[in-house]
C-alpha cells in the first residue's frame, strides 16, 4: 500500500530520515514509534507531502507519490493531529463534512455520513450543532476522527493523536480506534511516543532511531525476540512481563467450571487488564462473560504469573 524506498531528508545540513526502506501493508494498523527526533513524525508526514522527502521514492497504491496531483493525493488521505485543528466558528458537523463538501458530495450524502460518523466514533447525535469549545478534548478529539474518515479515505495518518488527553479518556479512544480498525479493514500509521499505547494498538509496529528503522515486526516478536540490547532498553527489560500480558487476552485463558462469586470480567480484555482486577479484587480466580453478558469460564490468577514470562508459544 505504502512503499518507502532508500527515501532520505535532512533539514539545516541535519539528517532527519536516512535511506528508509519500509512496507506498510493495506489494510494493516501500522504504528510508529521511537526516541525524540528519531524521525518518526517526518516519515508520516512524507506520506501526504506535508513534507517533501530529497531522495528515494515513495509509492502509495503502486503510484509514485511525486507524481500524483497534490490535492488529490490527500484527498485520499485522512489526517488525524494531536492539536485536533477543528474550525472553531463551525459546528461538530460543518466540521465533519470539511472534505466532502470540498469534494461536491450532495447535502444529502453529506448528512447521512455525518450521522454514520458520530455513531461510529461514539458521539451523540444531539452534539450536531455544537461548537468545539462546547466540548470535552475527548469529545473534539472523536470529531477530529470523524472528519479525517469523512471522505471514506483509503489511508488515515494520525500523529500523537491522543496525546493531550487524560488517561481515561486516552484509553477509551484506543478502544474506539481498534473497534473501528477491526470495523472498516482501513490502513492506519500512527505515530505515538507513547510505549503501551503502540504496544496496544499495532499489528505492525516499527521502532525508529537516529533516522532510521531499528526493528520492526508485531509487538509480541518485538518484546520477545529483541534485535538488540536498544530495542531491548526501549521497551524496558524490568516492564517487558506486564507490557507482555497486554498483547494477550482474557478469552484465551479461560478455564471451564462453576461461576465463583464477583462481578464477571468481560473476555475481550487483555490479561493486563485483568491483573488490575485480581489486584483490586484481592482474589485468586475471577468469573468471566462472553460478549453476549453469559458467563463462559474462570480466570485464575496463577495462569497470569506463567504468561509474564512465556515467549510466543503459548501451549
Amino acid at each position: 500500500m505504502i512503499e518507502f524506498n532508500q527515501v532520505s531528508k535532512s533539514f539545516a545540513g541535519q539528517n532527519a530520515v536516512k535511506n528508509l526502506n519500509l512496507h506498510l501493508k493495506e489494510g494493516a494498523f501500522s504504528v510508529l514509534i521511537g526516541t525524540s527526533g528519531s524521525g518518526k513524525s517526518t516519515t508520516l508526514k512524507m506520506i501526504n507531502r506535508l513534507v517533501e522527502h530529497d531522495s528515494g521514492t515513495i509509492r502509495f497504491a503502486g503510484e509514485d507519490i511525486g507524481q500524483l496531483p497534490l490535492l488529490a493525493l490527500r484527498r485520499r488521505m485522512g489526517y488525524a493531529i494531536q492539536s485536533i485543528g477543528l474550525f472553531p466558528h463551525w459546528t461538530v458537523a460543518q466540521n465533519i463534512a470539511t472534505v466532502p463538501q470540498l469534494i461536491k458530495w450532495d447535502r444529502k450524502r453529506i448528512n447521512a455520513r455525518i450521522d454514520e460518523l458520530m455513531v461510529l466514533l461514539g458521539l451523540d447525535l444531539s452534539l450536531r450543532e455544537r461548537f468545539p469549545h462546547q466540548l470535552s478534548g475527548g469529545q473534539q478529539q472523536r470529531v477530529g476522527v470523524a472528519r479525517a474518515l469523512a471522505a471514506d479515505p483509503d489511508v488515515l495518518l494520525m500523529d500523537e493523536p491522543f496525546g493531550a488527553l487524560d488517561p481515561v479518556t486516552r484509553s477509551a479512544l484506543q478502544q474506539e480506534m481498534t473497534r473501528i480498525h477491526r470495523l472498516l479493514g482501513r490502513t492506519i500509521v500512527l505515530v505515538t511516543h507513547d510505549i503501551d499505547e503502540a504496544l496496544r494498538l499495532a499489528d505492525h509496529l516499527i521502532l525508529m532511531d537516529g533516522g532510521e528503522v531499528v526493528q520492526q515486526g508485531t509487538p509480541l516478536h518485538m518484546l520477545t525476540h529483541p534485535a538488540n540490547d536498544f530495542v531491548r532498553e526501549f521497551f524496558g527489560r524490568s516492564e517487558l512481563g506486564v507490557r507482555l500480558l497486554s498483547l494477550r487476552a482474557v478469552r484465551d485463558y479461560i478455564r471451564p467450571g462453576v461461576p465463583v462469586t464477583g462481578e464477571p470480567v468481560a473476555d475481550t480484555l487483555t490479561l493486563r487488564e485483568a491483573l488490575s482486577a485480581f489486584v483490586a479484587r484481592q482474589c485468586q480466580v475471577l468469573p468471566v462473560k462472553n460478549t453476549e453478558g453469559r458467563f463462559c469460564g474462570n480466570l485464575h490468577f496463577e495462569d497470569l504469573l506463567g504468561e509474564e514470562g512465556a515467549g510466543e508459544n503459548h501451549p
